[in-house]
This record gives structure tokens, C-alpha cells and sequence, in this order.
């Protein structure tokens, strides 16, 4: 029973965290101003990097878990960088 509910459990995630990131790439296409269209990327990449450990779970391989990390500090750098150059216009000085 205990391997089955986790079946289920992790479905259920990757189900609802692809419903997250259909809800987050919506934010980026419509979003009305600079800052919604950076929060939209800020989720979705925090969203990727979910689902990423959930296929890493489900399968039992390392491989998504280094890919999870690589999106996380990237996606953290990029978002960074997008808050700097929205409130300063540059982002080297």
C-alpha cells in the first residue's frame, strides 16, 4: 500500500505542479507589466525545479536532481538580474 499511495502522491504533484506552470506561463504572456512577467519566470522555474525532483523521485536517478540544482541557481541568478535591470535599467555599473 505504501509504494502505491506514493505512486498516486507523486502523480497527484507532478499533476498539479504542471497545472502551476500552465497558470505561471499565462502570467508571463498576459502579464500586464515588467514585474508580473518576472514573477511569472520566478515561478516557473521554482516550478520546473519541483517537478524535476518529482521525476527524480519517481525514477530513482540522480539526473534530474543535478538538473533541479543547475535551474534553481540559474533561474535564481536570472531573476536577480531582472529585478536589477527593472530597477536600475542596467545591470553591470
Amino acid at each position: 500500500m505504501t509504494v502505491t499511495l506514493l505512486s498516486w502522491s507523486l502523480l497527484l504533484a507532478q499533476l498539479m505542479l504542471g497545472a502551476a506552470m500552465v497558470c505561471a506561463s499565462w502570467r508571463v504572456l498576459r502579464g500586464p507589466r515588467a514585474q508580473d512577467r518576472v514573477v511569472g519566470l520566478d515561478t516557473a522555474y521554482v516550478n520546473a525545479t519541483l517537478l524535476l525532483i518529482t521525476f527524480g523521485i519517481r525514477s530513482g536517478t540522480s539526473v534530474f536532481f543535478e538538473a533541479a540544482l543547475v535551474i534553481a541557481l540559474l533561474g535564481f541568478v536570472s531573476t536577480a538580474a531582472l529585478a536589477k535591470f527593472l530597477m536600475r535599467g542596467e545591470v553591470i555599473e
